[in-house]
């Protein structure tokens, strides 16, 4: 494990300058440019707003705050739509990068580092954005905010070890990436991103708490709608989940690094 570390640690500038090389890439020839990763998910926030923020504005108590349900909203949907994208990302890299380490003699994984990082990229960009919203609004939660640290460290845990897992998967199970491409549209709808928990049925409340992504989710809305901290106790299950996938997907990658190569 210790090895894989250091092996990383020596590629360090790979790893940057690829994640500058895609960053610049994708917006080469945009006249937009970065704004292009602004205006997907700002377009999604603003269908959702219009067709649920009558609805869902009345379903969260005791906030006064006009702006209520788009915060809740974008706590949820910019934080998922990094998962989802991290998760996606390591998932194909490994297919998507087959030439480059069929012929390249570096650390295999440092591809699942860069997937994760292009994504960080851009989550970092829209919500740098969110967090003016906030100070514009004058909804800005305070210092409570900062909790959302740690919050996002087992986030990223979860998609790195999942996208390292399904990656290593996708390359002997070619099914693999079909299928939780499929899983991924369920998983959202079963997560409090749209709607809060509580206007669910007790019974929909206590099967949709088994889905990890719930409480990632309700600790950003608790900070960022509620001003409050997390109940960290929550964290715990999917924290464990996230260092259990990571060290399942660091022992295929260890145990199978060879056999990719001839699967791709």
């Amino acid at each position: 494990m210790m090895g894989m570390i250091q092996a990383l640690w020596g590629y360090r500038g790979f790893i940057a300058g690829s994640v500058q090389r895609e960053f610049q890439s994708n917006y080469k020839n945009s006249m937009l440019g970065a704004a292009w990763t602004v205006i997907k998910p700002l377009a999604m926030i603003i269908v959702y707003t219009v067709v649920f923020s009558q609805v869902m504005q009345s379903k969260l108590p005791g906030l006064g705050n006009e702006f209520a349900y788009s915060i809740y909203l974008c706590a949820g949907l910019l934080t998922w739509n990094y998962f989802s994208e991290a998760v996606n990302r390591g998932q194909n890299v490994f297919l998507e990068n087959a030439n480059l380490f069929k012929k390249v003699n570096f650390p295999v994984l440092s591809l699942s580092v860069i997937a994760l990082a292009n994504a960080t990229v851009n989550f970092a960009i829209i919500f740098s954005l969110f967090i003016v919203f906030l100070v514009a609004s004058g909804s800005f939660p305070g210092l409570v905010f900062f909790a959302i640290v740690p919050v996002l460290l087992i986030q990223v845990l979860l998609a790195f070890g999942l996208g390292l897992t399904l990656g290593i998967l996708y390359v002997f199970f070619r099914d693999v990436g079909q299928l939780f491409g499929v899983v991924l549209q369920f998983w959202f709808w079963l997560t409090p991103v749209v709607y809060p928990l509580s206007i669910l049925p007790t019974w929909a409340q206590q099967l949709i708490a088994y889905n990890p992504t719930t409480s990632i989710a309700t600790a950003y809305q608790t900070i960022l709608v509620n001003a409050r901290m997390p109940d960290w106790y929550s964290l715990w299950p999917v924290t464990l989940l996230a260092v259990v996938l990571c060290v399942l997907g660091l022992r295929l990658y260890q145990k199978h690094a060879s056999e990719m190569v001839d699967e791709l």
